[in-house]
């Protein structure tokens, strides 16, 4: 079984992982809670973190049918040279430990150059991700497939390079 990016229509991103859930299939839509400003109130909103995209677990039996791209609202798998692309679990286990942690954090421009480097110690331990270092030390964690990343501010952590 491995994890792949899916790409959905704009603003279908919940349907299309609760029809994948409802066929079997295991599912992940990283979604960030956001405060939403009204002129008569404000809310807590769970926007998805990569809008357009979502994250399924698949064995290759069903990577071959592909019965599951039938499934009303996905565009597509994201591949390279016409193969689908994995997502390694480790990436979409330190994106599930970052949003469990409620860590502040914002998109990213997409970094393929920089030294990678891990978390030691505090409620990040383990987390790995790009160092950038333009202004305040910020840990990029880069989702390859769809060539997304998120930045978390990193001050007082301690890092070991990878």
């Amino acid at each position: 079984m491995q994890w792949y990016a899916i790409q959905t229509r704009y603003r279908f991103e919940r349907k299309v992982t609760s029809q994948l859930c409802s066929k079997g299939l295991e599912t992940f839509l990283p979604l960030l809670k956001e405060t939403h400003r009204w002129s008569d109130r404000h809310k807590l909103v769970d926007t998805p973190l990569f809008p357009g995209y979502m994250f399924v677990r698949l064995d290759q039996s069903s990577l071959i049918h592909k019965e599951f791209l039938k499934t009303e609202g996905i565009i597509g798998l994201i591949t390279f040279a016409k193969e689908a692309a994995p997502v390694p679990n480790k990436q979409i286990d330190d994106l599930r430990q970052l949003l469990s942690q409620n860590v502040p954090c914002a998109l990213h421009p997409f970094l393929k150059v920089g030294q990678k480097v891990r978390i030691r110690g505090g409620c990040l331990d383990g987390l790995e991700g790009i160092l950038d270092q333009a202004g305040q030390k910020n840990l990029v964690i880069s989702i390859d497939s769809i060539q997304r990343a998120i930045a978390i501010k990193i001050e007082g952590y301690e890092l070991q390079l990878i």
